[in-house]
């Protein structure tokens, strides 16, 4: 009954569609107009993905850092490692460079050897002062190498801050104003206003500058997402039209096709930009998915429309059959693609959610693009010629075709044994995958900034902040000597972890008073001993000096205090160990009952976002095995055929991930979607080849072998199409100069591949093993909805 209403629905939307073509392109330019308008609404994203939902307990402790310190990654780093910096006109062009860089509304304020403050005592006024670290420009060699030795010597403060004594690499230190750090306004102050006066200074000097801090990362990492995406869509509009044509050989079919996923990327940008959404890494992979995911569409129905007209010639009931024939059949497999990508948006972090709900609607956009324009197109147009029917006799196709039956026939326990080789090979590989939590993982390793960033880990111990916040429980209590101690205790278990850069804190700033109270001997540059600290302090209360250098480093009441380090680009679980290793030290140091700490920053975000994402995005993949396990059963009512139809799909998935672990790619955000996004396409073909079985078993009164071939016949062909196209527009992603894209895109496009075989091979090859325990007419009761109807079921009707 159900069926019948279904094949009623169709016939009608195949009428209503073709009577009122005018109307209907008027429509749909009205709309692609309409989201046309919202483009400028489009942004790209200003501020850092963060993947951790905002109620989330380390997200609340991160705010409440921001909301006490503000914000953290607001430094930009620029650093010489040159003797010849040292030169009169070098050294001179290099405090240049931080006035001009001070002058920028932009930028808060710049430490360098320009504008260096030296603290010292002053005994008329018994206080400490700031006093210039250079009173006057030096005029020679003599005069700067007096005063480079003066500051690397005498001045420990600053070690590591704005020096390398070791490799005599000399740092200039440039905060951004706080309120622009995730704004436009930055965006362009590094990528006009920096870019010019570093190449200037580059220019100049000769001198090799290196730029680095989370600001300048950020910018630079954005511009490649930009600069990335019209890569990405001219290069899926290429390949797909390409293997298109190839297809078809046919100008005229493959424009059509190009028209339909242009409008569809449109659509795309339109709807990012009506739903205010940011443009993200991920965002930025939607156009080209469209034009991958609506090649195979058109495929569908302009096979179809070719293969009607071969049978009888008939322009209008050709173009009736394709809607009502392939309009549920393309429905159902766009539906679950969708689903795959839908799921996304039960993972609580808003990167996802967007990336979900944006894709999933898409898709569907692509799929009623498909529907109605192709048929209304070639309603106005004359009858294909022979020559663009020639494709549908190709003989290695027939040979194709063959190979796969022979093998499903004749070699099904070669089949059984190599799957289960595979799956135990791949078990072992997925024993071998990582995690990475690493922020710059997937950043373009041969990029500028990207060598930087490793310049900086060399020389300076990384760039990824981590905050430990001390809240002391009474005002002014950091200052409280048993306080400071239990800082700097801390301070040294960080100094003993290579991979921390030495931690900067309010004990350095008290290190820093009690060597100016000795008339700034290096030797003093320790914490005051309690017989020091009560006139080292008092001193310290009365200066204007110390009170500036205290404003970063404790709150305004004095009872919160924080100590900043920084962490290299260390995998997951040395990430962790660290993190560990100090809240076990931070638990000794610092009694729960009398201290409240925390750990925070940049660094540890990333990881604990990665982690939960990890965990959400398996929850994602669950629920979308099992709406695809709920759809087989409504359409087959059988628990066993519920069983054959996943294990294709889902041994891919474990050889993929299989791939993953032996070929050294961890499981980040980027590769986690590979797998929700390929089970939602692939599973397509299943559905389609069941589909089609079970309409053979049918006519073929249970015969379950011949129902199987000839399932087999029909639906092939067009498996073999889509998932060539399908592998091909996937595979442009690996021209990304991300890491993370290039694995998505291989990634997917190796397990879409896997996927294909595994239908065409293994999952006749169940069913022919299997047809005893299931020839049974109870198993496969009618079914409620028919997703390719009997009569008029032509050869090239296959998966999505």
């Amino acid at each position: 009954m159900v069926t019948k209403l279904t094949n009623g629905f169709w016939a009608k939307t195949a009428r209503i569609i073709l009577r009122n073509r005018i109307l209907i392109l008027l429509i749909i330019a009205a709309v692609t107009v309409f989201l046309g308008f919202q483009w400028k609404n489009m942004r790209f994203s200003n501020s850092e993905a963060n993947l951790l939902p905002d109620d989330h307990p380390v997200n609340i402790e991160y705010q409440a850092f921001l909301d006490l310190f503000g914000e953290e990654g607001n430094a930009i780093v620029l650093a010489v490692r040159d003797s010849a910096l040292f030169k009169p006109e070098k050294f001179k062009r290099w405090n240049t460079l931080s006035k001009q860089l001070d002058a920028f509304p932009e930028v808060d304020f710049v430490i360098s050897t320009d504008n260096l403050k030296e603290l010292v005592r002053d005994n008329d006024k018994q206080e400490f002062v700031l006093r210039p670290f250079m009173e006057e420009p030096p005029q020679d060699r003599e005069e700067i190498d007096s005063l480079v030795q003066h500051l690397f010597n005498d001045l420990p403060f600053y070690d590591k801050l704005l020096y390398n004594k070791k490799s005599k690499t000399l740092r200039t230190v440039v905060y951004l104003d706080k309120d622009i750090i995730n704004t436009t306004v930055r965006k362009d102050f590094i990528l006009k206003d920096l870019s010019l006066l570093v190449a200037e200074f580059e220019e100049e000097t000769g001198l090799d500058l290196r730029v680095s801090g989370m600001p300048y990362i950020r910018t630079l990492n954005s511009q490649n997402i930009i600069d990335e995406i019209g890569k990405f869509i001219f290069a899926a509009l290429a390949v797909t039209s390409l293997i298109f044509f190839f297809f078809f050989r046919s100008i005229r079919a493959t424009f059509i096709s190009i028209c339909v996923v242009v409008i569809g990327v449109m659509w795309a940008f339109g709807i990012l930009g009506l739903l205010r959404y940011e443009i993200t890494v991920l965002t930025a992979l939607i156009p080209p998915l469209i034009i991958v995911i609506g090649i195979p569409n058109c495929i569908f129905l302009i096979n179809k429309y070719q293969q009607e007209v071969k049978k009888h010639g008939n322009q209008a009931l050709s173009l009736q059959r394709v809607i009502s024939k392939i309009g549920n059949a393309t429905l159902m497999t766009n539906v679950t693609t969708a689903s795959g990508f839908a799921t996304f948006i039960i993972t609580d972090s808003k990167l996802l959610t967007e990336f979900g709900i944006v894709a999933s609607i898409n898709i569907m956009g692509i799929f009623i693009l498909s529907l109605l324009i192709i048929p209304i197109i070639y309603s106005f147009m004359s009858l294909p010629k022979t020559k663009h029917l020639k494709h549908l006799n190709k003989k290695w196709i027939d040979g194709f075709v063959n190979w796969m039956e022979r093998i499903v026939r004749d070699r099904r326990i070669s089949v059984y044994i190599v799957s289960v080789a595979l799956l135990v090979v791949s078990i072992i590989g997925i024993y071998q995958i990582e995690i990475s939590g690493s922020p710059i993982e997937d950043m373009p390793k041969k990029a500028a900034f990207f060598k930087d960033i490793r310049f900086f880990e060399e020389e300076f111990d990384g760039i990824m902040p981590v905050e430990v916040v001390i809240d002391t429980e009474q005002k002014k209590g950091v200052l409280k000597p048993a306080n400071l101690r239990r800082m700097d205790q801390l301070g040294d278990v960080i100094n003993e972890i290579p991979e921390l850069s030495k931690p900067v804190s309010m004990v350095n700033v008290v290190k820093y008073s009690k060597q100016a109270f000795y008339n700034g001997l290096p030797k003093y540059y320790q914490l005051p001993t309690t017989q020091e600290n009560t006139f080292i302090m008092d001193l310290a209360r009365r200066s204007e000096g110390d009170a500036r250098l205290l404003q970063n480093f404790v709150d305004s009441t004095g009872q919160v205090a924080r100590i900043t380090t920084y962490m290299k680009d260390v995998k997951t679980e040395r990430m962790e160990e660290i993190e560990q290793r100090l809240l076990e030290n931070i638990a000794k140091i610092f009694p729960a009952d009398r201290y409240s700490v925390y750990l925070t920053g940049k660094a540890l975000l990333f990881l604990k976002g990665t982690k939960y994402l990890v965990k959400n995005l398996i929850l994602s993949l669950t629920l979308a095995i099992g709406l695809i396990a709920l759809f087989m059963a409504y359409l087959f009512r059988s628990f066993r055929m519920i069983i054959i139809s996943l294990i294709p799909n889902l041994l891919p998935l474990v050889i993929t991930a299989g791939v993953m672990g032996y070929v050294g790619v961890p499981i980040k955000p980027s590769t986690i979607l590979v797998f929700s996004v390929a089970f939602g396409i692939s599973v397509d073909d299943t559905i389609h080849f069941l589909a089609k079985y079970r309409q053979e078993l049918t006519a073929n009164r249970w015969r379950i072998q011949k129902s199987v071939y000839a399932a087999l016949r029909e639906t092939g062909v067009s498996m073999f199409y889509t998932s060539i196209v399908l592998f091909f527009g996937f595979s442009v992603f690996v021209i990304s100069s991300f890491g993370g894209t290039v694995a998505l895109g291989a990634l997917v496009s190796a397990t879409l591949l896997f996927a294909m075989l595994a239908n065409l091979i293994l999952l006749p090859s169940l069913l022919l093993t299997l047809e005893r325990s299931i020839a049974n007419k109870q198993v496969l009761k009618e079914p409620q909805i028919d997703i390719l109807p009997r009569e008029e079921v032509g050869p090239e009707e296959g998966a999505g």
